[in-house]
């Protein structure tokens, strides 16, 4: 399947994604409680500036503000009828500040989990799942997304119906799903579980990756995990700005665009492709993170003695493989003092 983003990544060794939607959004005044997926009919103006941040950034990808785009996360606001108008308005603006970027911009739509358990631990079938990631899909295929992005995701049920509604739409995709409970998704899934998975789908991701999770040096660990299986595919590196932190009745994030920038060479080392922040990236950490990568030598590949010392410990002494897999030392739960 021809597509934007498959021609990128044809022409470059390293591409940078965007940052954090919610986290800009916040700044803008979006409340606490509040659908995002409304802004695209409420704030356009708002939602432009957050894609215009990113490219101006030196972002090559983009994520549309669609994350909580299905009819089950809608049905939380009383708009779960409007889910192809938010995601087509959505991925419409992105277009828009893609097209004017005066060079290749991948507008990607996003595409986060529906909130509900899969079955049989939950009600949510795979055919309800597939039903509404479909409608999703079809949105966003609408509004002129070059790729569909699924993001977040912790049951492999969940990601494979994303990937089968994908399919129904005839969209190419990417997916990451979110490691954040030792080293495993919620439900318990495993980086080299991961990369075996995504061989198993009939229509596989571009790419495959991890974002979100608990801190950067967690997810540059299960890149490592990735790396490790010899995969072939394109991987993903989405990890948060620093650890999140309450100040003044807010969630701050205290990764500093210096320490994000460490983080984007570490990520490239440890073998990502496509790179970028999650909860608590700015503009401001993006265009450091580009400015390393474009101007300083990558590393080798990294220990996990060399990660937390240079951007801090791990949440977890393993990263849930067992034994043969990454494990940090007694020094991996040590901070970055600087």
């Amino acid at each position: 399947m021809t597509n934007a983003l498959s021609d990128l990544l044809a022409t470059r060794d390293w591409l940078l994604t965007d940052g954090a939607t919610g986290t800009t959004l916040f700044n803008m005044g979006l409340q606490s409680g509040d659908a995002p997926e409304l802004w695209n009919v409420d704030h356009p103006d708002r939602i432009a500036a957050l894609y215009q941040g990113a490219v101006d950034a030196g972002s090559d990808i983009f994520l549309t503000n669609t994350f909580g785009g299905t009819s089950a996360r809608m049905k939380l606001h009383d708009a779960q009828t409007r889910v192809f108008e938010l995601n087509k308005l959505g991925a419409e603006i992105g277009r828009e500040v893609a097209d004017k970027a005066g060079r290749k911009v991948v507008v990607a739509g996003s595409v986060g989990p529906t909130g509900e358990i899969m079955a049989p631990m939950g009600p949510l079938t795979f055919e309800r799942a597939v039903e509404m990631f479909h409608e999703q899909a079809e949105g966003l295929k609408a509004g002129g997304v070059d790729v569909l992005w699924v993001e977040t995701i912790s049951a492999p049920e969940e990601y494979k119906a994303a990937a089968e509604a994908a399919r129904l739409a005839d969209m190419a995709w990417c997916g990451t799903m979110s490691f954040d409970t030792a080293g495993r998704t919620m439900m318990g899934l495993t980086s080299a579980a991961m990369a075996a998975m995504v061989e198993t789908i009939p229509n596989p991701p571009i790419s495959f990756g991890a974002n979100c999770g608990v801190g950067a040096s967690d997810l540059l660990r299960t890149v490592l995990g990735f790396a490790g299986t010899g995969t072939e595919r394109p991987i993903i590196a989405k990890g948060n700005a620093g650890i999140p932190k309450y100040v003044d009745g807010h969630i701050h994030y205290d990764g500093t665009p210096a320490l994000m920038a460490d983080y984007a060479l570490l990520a490239r080392a440890s073998g990502a492709t496509i790179i970028g922040g999650c909860c608590g990236t700015t503009p401001e950490h993006l265009r450091a993170m580009r400015e390393a990568l474009e101007t300083r030598e990558v590393p080798a590949r990294p220990t996990l003695d060399k990660i937390a010392e240079k951007i801090g410990g791990f949440s977890s002494a393993v990263d849930g493989t067992g034994e043969g897999g990454p494990v940090s030392s007694k020094r991996a739960n040590r901070r970055r003092r600087d």
